[in-house]
C-alpha cells in the first residue's frame, strides 16, 4: 500500500483585505490599509498548487469561509435581514465587522492538527480543528473548519474527528503551524513535535507578543489523537523569536520526513530538541539543517519567510526541494544562504521561488497556505468531496474566481452589503464545485 503527503491549499476568499488584525504578525501590521486584490490572490494560490502538481505532487484545496460571519453578528444582538445586520453592525462598530470579514482562513496551516493513522492507537487518522483563540477574527473559524474536514474525511473506519479545544486562550491551539511530524516514510510510524509559546498558567513574562500556542493545548491534542507518550515531543519556541514576529513556529522552522530546517534562534535549546527527537525515534536518521544567525539574521528570516516554505519529497528526486516565496530571493542574506545550502551536498537539493505576494503582505507564506495530510491509497479512496486537483478542476476554479471575485478590496468596502452578497454567491457555487454539501451558516 503506497502513501503520500497531500497539501491542501487554502483558496483565498472574496473578502481578502489588509485590515492589520493579527497582533504580533509583522507583515500584517506593516501593510495595514493597503488595497488588496482577491482575484490575484486566488490565481497566485492556484499557480502555486499547479507548480506542485507539475513536480508530481498530489495537491488539494480547502475552501474559504462565509464572510461576514452573520451567525456571530446575530449572537451579538444584531437583527433583521442579512443586509440590515451588516449595515447596523458597520454603523455600530466597523472594527467588529473588519474582524468578521477576515479572509484569514486562506492560511490553512492553522486549520487544525492531523495525526496520520500509523501514529495513532486506533489506526485511524485523527483531526482536531484549531480553536485559534488568540485572535478574535480567527476564533470564529473552527466550527466551519470542522464541517469541511468531516466532509473531506468522513468519520468512520479511516478517519476520526474531535471538536476544537475548549478553554479560550488558556488552551490556545493554532493547529499545524506549531506541529511537525518526522518519519522514515509517510506510511511508517512517526514522532510528533509540538512547539508551544507558553504554558497556560505561568504568565509568560518574557513575551512581548502573544504566545498563541500553549503547552497544555498541545498535550491535549496528543491525548485526543491517541499518540504514544514516547512518540510526542513538546518543546518551547524561543520567546525571542516570538518577540521578533515569529508568531507561529512555522515562521522559523519547517520539516519533512527526517529533515528539520530551522533557524538557530527558533527554540530555547536547539541541541536539546535534537536529542529529544533522536531519543523518541531512534529508527529515524535525522538530518538537522540549522541556519546560523550570523548568516541569516532573525529579522531577515521573519521578513522574508525563509522557513515559511514547503519542504517536499518530490517523486524522482533524491534530495528534498524547497518551495519559497520570492521575498527570499529578494533578501540578500536569505538568497545567499539558499545558494550556499544548495551547493553543500546536504539533504535539500533544489529551491523554487514563487509569487504569493497577496498572501505574504498579510503575513502568510507558502507554508501558511497549506494543510498537510499523509494518506494511503485506501484512505484517499475513502475521501468525500471533490477537493484533489486535476487540470479540469483548476480551470473550473479559475473561471469561478474570475466571475465572482473583485480585483480591488479596501477597508471601506468591508461594510458593503454587495460584497457580502458576492461572497455568499461565490461560496454557494463553490460548495457545488467541491461537492461539499451545506457547510456554511448562510446555507442553513
Amino acid at each position: 500500500m503506497s502513501w503520500r503527503e497531500i497539501n491542501f491549499d487554502g483558496i483565498v476568499g472574496p473578502t481578502h483585505n489588509y485590515a492589520g488584525l493579527s497582533y504580533g504578525n509583522v507583515a500584517s501590521a506593516k501593510n495595514e490599509g493597503q488595497i488588496a486584490n482577491p482575484r490575484e490572490g486566488v490565481l497566485q494560490g492556484l499557480e502555486k498548487a499547479q507548480h506542485l502538481r507539475r513536480l508530481g505532487m498530489t495537491q488539494g484545496v480547502l475552501p474559504p469561509h462565509d464572510r461576514p460571519h452573520l451567525r456571530t453578528l446575530r449572537s451579538l444582538g444584531f437583527t433583521g435581514s442579512d443586509t440590515e445586520i451588516l449595515t447596523s453592525a458597520w454603523t455600530s462598530s466597523p472594527a467588529l465587522v473588519r474582524n468578521l470579514m477576515s479572509s484569514a482562513t486562506m492560511w490553512t496551516a492553522n486549520a487544525g492538527t492531523v495525526s496520520p493513522s500509523p501514529d495513532t492507537a486506533d489506526g485511524r487518522t485523527h483531526f482536531t480543528p484549531a480553536n485559534l483563540a488568540a485572535m478574535y477574527h480567527r476564533s470564529i473559524e473552527h466550527e466551519t473548519t470542522g464541517k469541511v474536514l468531516k466532509a473531506y474525511f468522513p468519520e468512520g473506519d479511516h478517519f476520526a474527528h474531535h471538536p476544537a479545544l475548549p478553554g479560550g486562550t488558556h488552551m490556545g491551539d493554532e493547529g499545524a503551524a506549531n506541529h511537525n511530524r518526522f518519519c522514515t516514510d509517510y506510511g511508517a510510524e512517526g514522532v510528533a513535535l509540538y512547539v508551544y509559546g507558553r504554558s497556560a498558567f505561568d504568565g509568560a513574562k518574557d513575551l512581548t507578543y502573544p504566545g498563541r500556542q500553549t503547552l497544555e493545548a498541545s498535550e491535549a491534542i496528543a491525548r485526543q489523537h491517541g499518540l504514544k507518550k514516547d512518540r510526542a515531543v513538546f518543546v518551547r519556541q524561543n520567546p525571542g523569536a516570538i518577540n521578533a514576529g515569529a508568531f507561529h513556529n512555522d515562521v522559523v522552522a519547517v520539516s519533512n520526513r527526517n529533515v528539520f530546517f530551522y533557524h538557530e534562534e527558533a527554540f530555547e535549546n536547539p541541541a536539546e530538541v535534537q536529542s529529544m527527537l533522536r531519543a523518541a525515534a531512534p529508527e529515524i536518521d535525522f538530518e538537522f539543517v540549522e541556519v546560523p544567525s550570523a548568516k541569516v539574521p532573525l529579522c531577515d528570516a521573519v521578513t522574508s519567510y525563509l522557513f515559511n516554505s514547503q519542504l517536499l519529497s518530490v517523486p524522482g528526486e533524491d534530495k528534498m526541494r524547497l518551495i519559497l516565496p520570492v521575498e527570499v530571493e529578494e533578501t540578500a542574506s536569505t538568497h545567499a544562504y539558499v545558494k550556499e545550502m544548495l551547493g553543500s551536498n546536504g539533504p535539500i537539493g533544489a529551491a523554487d521561488f514563487l509569487d504569493v505576494r497577496q498572501s505574504m503582505r498579510n503575513g502568510g507564506g507558502p507554508a501558511c497556505l497549506r494543510f498537510r495530510v499523509a494518506l494511503s491509497d485506501q484512505q484517499m479512496a475513502a475521501m468525500g468531496a471533490n477537493a484533489v486537483l486535476d487540470d479540469a478542476l483548476v480551470d473550473r476554479l479559475k473561471d469561478w474566481a474570475g466571475r465572482h471575485y473583485r480585483d480591488r478590496v479596501e477597508a471601506k468596502d468591508l461594510g458593503d452589503p454587495q460584497l457580502m452578497e458576492e461572497c455568499f454567491a461565490a461560496l454557494d457555487e463553490l460548495t457545488q464545485i467541491l461537492a461539499l454539501g451545506s457547510v456554511y451558516d448562510f446555507q442553513q
